[in-house]
């Protein structure tokens, strides 16, 4: 008996090898039929006798193509018809977008063997790929994910590459970004004012001027990277103070594995990471005596290391035979990544001698994702390149809603049924080349998604670009989200949690609803509301940024407020070095309340600690102070904890610091190691934070605890933390799939007011 079937799949099934997979199938178990890729998806209709059918049925998702994900699966009895073969036919489009577009993959192994093989015709060709592996999402225009709707579409195939696009066995069938020598992008190498400079080797060239510590511009996927010899200091130097980068860590992108392991300590886990399609930033122990520039990532004990994903970066590692080069993002610090060749030279003259450039249009920008790999499994950090867009499963339908996130490490989500899609690293929106960015992501994921948002979610800070924009918006419903509230809810929803939970959400800064910077909170929530349940006790921020620059000015503010005048006499090196006329000028404002706004940021804690110890008094980016106290403190054994102080007002419990630094000052004046100081600072605060969250618990009977915030990127609190809350019976939820701190903030805002509504 015959059988036809229409089979409509959704997810991420276009560009992934899933067509020629189906037909494979179908001829396989001798079924007749068609496959096209839709706005939703791809539609299959299967027809042959009814137990081949489903057969093939059953079949279908079990042996999909690994970078294929199947979502959805719509089955349905259709009059038979007269084929007798199966095809593949046109895309259709008109219908809604339903589907989801494939994340840029690193280059296969199949690819990187051809690339390397003489004997090939594609032999050190630079963009080499198949249905595999390559670019995907940064050269899309729209969908469904045909050449003409992506940056390739200026290459028309020659004959031998449109014989393998055109052949259903072949693995470049249907690879939109199918080239070679003959037929596609080019390479080009450039001066720094952007002529092109003749060459038979643009490669070869690139390796001699890197030799040589010349710093080259390198365009790659999702834009420029800013290269230079990881072992030679000078030119890491020479970068350093080009980018204008200060003492922040460079990505250093090593040969291969092998390579990896002479700079770094690599476990299973972390060479999973290193090795997958994604090929993320890893932050790995660095080994003493690495082989590198100290400037590279001075004063850290991780470092970040990217392995190659592009032919161009194996090409380029191999033939100057270096085992580690600098990759960091081509921009001047705190502006996005450049992506267009001439926007590189006009913005990146000053940084770069040289530019390896080619004419394949990079229509998105997106940066290198940075993750950690630990014991609870990857913990994101800034999702980016190779996890983008590829979205997240809602455990609950959404209406259309569009949030659009912090200040710093700025993302958006765009959010709608049971999927939330959050765009890639935008950054800090401090000015206009990263605001213009932010635009353009909202545009351009609004577009080949079509999700017309009618609710748009904001940060309750009035002076954040991103909320200024959103309430400036017409026909669209407003929704404010306190910052701390979406970084609880982005926990929860990522961890499918329902009810109420005790949110321990720890930050640098967060526009409070009582006009403060909240930032060391616990609140008790569910996606409706929360409740501030708890706080670390109000401060002044002398100097309101300022202070964030400069910790010794919050180690003034929290000694004051503790001891008033009294720490003045104290025989401490802190107290010693202070310019006093400048600490008189700083008392003054704490006094008065001058430009001092009150905190309970964990984060301004954490330098205030710094700059006691005497780690840290200026920092050059966000979150040194804290980033070099948690080194500080791994390398000591646990050796105690230092006392906080909790008590219950009529607001809420209130976490104060008295007791800290008076045993901190204690240490400090007997000479103590920094380390003992570090490690003492760090597990006082577990032991406070686990003890609240008991008396939250007897109070309010609420037994599931979320970990949200940036100040949970430092994993010696993280997982000692989590030690404590488990072995008190919590349970408790972290951040795996997105970040704790202000990247994942705009889930939260999406599902707060997603669910307001729905």
């Amino acid at each position: 008996m015959q059988a036809r079937k229409e089979i409509r799949v959704s997810g991420v099934v276009q560009g992934v090898g899933f067509r020629p997979y189906v037909f494979r199938l179908a001829t396989e178990l001798d079924l007749s039929g068609t496959i096209s890729n839709t706005s939703t998806g791809v539609t299959i209709e299967i027809q042959g006798p009814t137990e081949l059918v489903d057969h093939f049925v059953l079949r279908l998702p079990r042996e999909a193509p690994a970078l294929a994900r199947i979502t959805g699966v719509a089955i349905r009895e259709v009059p038979c018809k007269g084929d007798h073969t199966f095809r593949i036919l046109a895309s259709l489009t008109g219908d809604p977008v339903r589907t989801w577009i494939s994340a840029d993959i690193a280059i296969c192994e199949d690819c990187l063997q051809e690339l390397f093989d003489p004997a090939d015709r594609r032999y050190l060709y630079p963009f080499i790929n198949c249905t595999n592996c390559g670019p995907r999402f940064t050269i899309v225009r729209d969908i469904p994910y045909d050449r003409c709707r992506t940056s390739m579409d200026r290459f028309p195939m020659c004959g031998a590459c449109r014989a393998e696009y055109e052949d259903i066995h072949n693995r470049r069938f249907h690879a939109q970004p199918n080239a070679c020598w003959k037929c596609g992008p080019q390479l080009a190498w450039w001066d720094r004012q952007g002529h092109r400079i003749a060459t038979s080797d643009p490669v070869r060239e690139a390796t001699e001027q890197l030799r040589k510590g010349e710093v080259v511009a390198v365009k790659g996927l999702g834009g420029f990277h800013l290269a230079a010899d990881a072992t030679n200091p000078s030119a890491v130097e020479r970068l350093r103070q080009r980018k204008g980068r200060g003492e922040k860590p460079f990505a250093v992108m090593a040969a291969d594995l092998k390579a990896t392991l002479s700079l770094c300590d690599v476990d299973d886990d972390a060479r999973i990471v290193l090795t997958s399609r994604q090929r993320p930033i890893v932050l790995l122990p660095k080994k003493k005596g690495a082989m590198l520039a100290e400037a590279v990532a001075p004063g850290q004990g991780d470092l970040g290391v990217l392995l190659p994903y592009t032919p161009l970066h194996h090409v380029l590692l191999a033939k100057g035979q270096f085992s580690a080069l600098v990759m960091t993002s081509g921009n001047l610090s705190e502006e996005p990544i450049a992506i267009d060749n001439q926007e590189a030279v006009a913005r990146l003259a000053g940084v770069a001698d040289f530019f390896l450039v080619h004419d394949r249009d990079v229509l998105l920008r997106c940066d290198d994702s940075v993750v950690r790999s630990g014991r609870r499994g990857l913990q994101q950090l800034r999702r980016s390149r190779g996890y983008v867009p590829a979205p997240l499963e809602l455990h609950h339908t959404l209406p259309a809603v569009l949030a659009v996130g912090g200040e710093l490490k700025n993302t958006i989500c765009l959010a709608r049924g049971n999927l939330a899609f959050l765009s890639q690293h935008i950054g800090d929106l401090e000015n206009v080349e990263s605001f213009t960015f932010f635009l353009e992501a909202i545009e351009h994921l609004s577009s080949i998604l079509e999700i017309e948002p009618k609710i748009i979610a904001y940060d309750l800070h009035p002076d954040y670009l991103s909320t200024k924009w959103a309430l400036a918006q017409q026909n669209v419903r407003l929704v404010g989200i306190q910052h701390h509230h979406a970084h609880i809810a982005s926990c929860m929803e990522e961890n499918g949690v329902e009810g109420r939970v005790i949110g321990l959400a720890l930050d640098g800064a967060g526009y409070g609803t009582d006009g403060t910077i909240w930032g060391g909170e616990a609140l008790l929530a569910d996606y409706s509301g929360f409740e501030r349940a708890a706080q670390l006790a109000y401060v002044r921020m002398p100097g309101g940024s300022a202070a964030i620059r400069e910790p010794w000015r919050m180690a003034l503010s929290y000694l004051r407020h503790n001891f008033g005048a009294e720490f003045l006499e104290w025989e401490i090196p802190f107290i010693r070095r202070l310019n006093r006329k400048k600490a008189e000028t700083i008392l003054q404002m704490i006094d008065k309340g001058v430009n001092s706004p009150l905190t309970s940021s964990c984060g301004r804690l954490f330098d205030a600690v710094a700059a006691v110890t005497g780690l840290r008094q200026e920092v050059n980016y966000e979150a040194q102070a804290a980033m070099e106290l948690e080194m500080l403190g791994r390398r000591a054994t646990h050796t105690g904890a230092y006392p906080f102080d909790l008590r219950r007002t009529s607001t809420g419990w209130e976490i104060g610091t008295h007791a800290l630094f008076l045993a901190m000052i204690e240490d400090l004046a007997g000479g103590e190691a920094l380390e003992t100081i570090s490690r003492r600072f760090h597990s006082g605060l577990v032991a406070v934070l686990a003890r609240l969250a008991c008396f939250l618990r007897e109070e309010s009977g609420v037994n599931k605890v979320c970990l949200s915030g940036g100040v949970f990127q430092n994993t010696l609190l993280l997982e000692q933390l989590l030690g404590d809350l488990q072995a008190a019976e919590f349970t408790v939820f972290t951040h795996r799939q997105v970040p704790a701190g202000d990247g994942g903030l705009s889930l939260g805002q999406a599902v707060v007011a997603g669910r307001s509504v729905s």
